[in-house]
């Protein structure tokens, strides 16, 4: 099972994913890791990335690309993977797509959560996260068991600068310009189906398992 998440910010895409790889024991990819990790391997690729990252620079779809095939053509792979945020333009969808074609294989499912922009804001405003483990919480929906505490590690959580309701509202204008339009690209490959991300996680994910299935 080969899947995308796509959605905008605080959609809850890397929710999702982490269940998704949970249920069918397949990896999640999320570029930033990949990212992260190829650095600190100092490979290749790694090093052409950082010397963009050093500078502030996005890193090219050429190299990202080729961070993803690597990744892909790992053992835990071989029964599928969930990409996560990726792709985000239709330039990197069409390099995407150029890329599996070559290894023989496609994107089963492009699962698009759909939310409102005023439940984004609500959602990614109270949100905190663990720079730690990366474990997720929010002030409503799911607060931690102790204030300001992950309860995975312990770690102290912190709110990301990124997540108050002026900048929310730029980051939705910019997935609305870049990243939405995948949904007609995807949509004339036949394989897109859009899942209402509103409610519980739990009732969330029963419905992209609908999808998926």
């Amino acid at each position: 099972m080969r899947l995308i998440l796509l959605g905008p910010p605080g959609a809850g895409k890397g929710t999702q994913a982490k269940m998704l790889k949970e249920k069918f024991h397949i990896p999640q990819i999320s570029t930033g890791d990949i990212l992260r990790q190829s650095v600190k391997d100092n490979n290749e690729l790694g090093i052409k990335a950082s010397s963009f990252m050093d500078v502030g620079e996005l890193v090219p779809d050429d190299v990202v690309i080729g961070l993803i095939k690597e990744r892909i053509k790992q053992v835990d792979c071989e029964t599928g993977f969930i990409l996560d945020g990726f792709p985000r333009t239709i330039v990197q969808a069409e390099k995407l797509s150029e890329t599996l074609n070559e290894m023989g294989l496609l994107i089963d499912r492009v699962v698009d959560l759909e939310v409102t922009a005023e439940e984004v804001i609500s959602r990614l405003a109270g949100r905190s996260t663990c720079p730690d483990c990366g474990g997720m919480f929010h002030e409503e929906s799911r607060p931690p068991k102790v204030s300001g505490i992950c309860d995975g590690c312990g770690g102290v959580l912190a709110q990301r600068q990124d997540d108050n309701s002026e900048t929310i509202l730029k980051r939705l204008d910019v997935y609305q310009e870049s990243t939405a339009p995948l949904k007609q690209f995807y949509k004339k490959q036949g394989n897109l189906k859009a899942v209402t991300a509103r409610g519980s996680v739990e009732e969330i994910f029963s419905r992209v398992l609908e999808m998926v299935k």
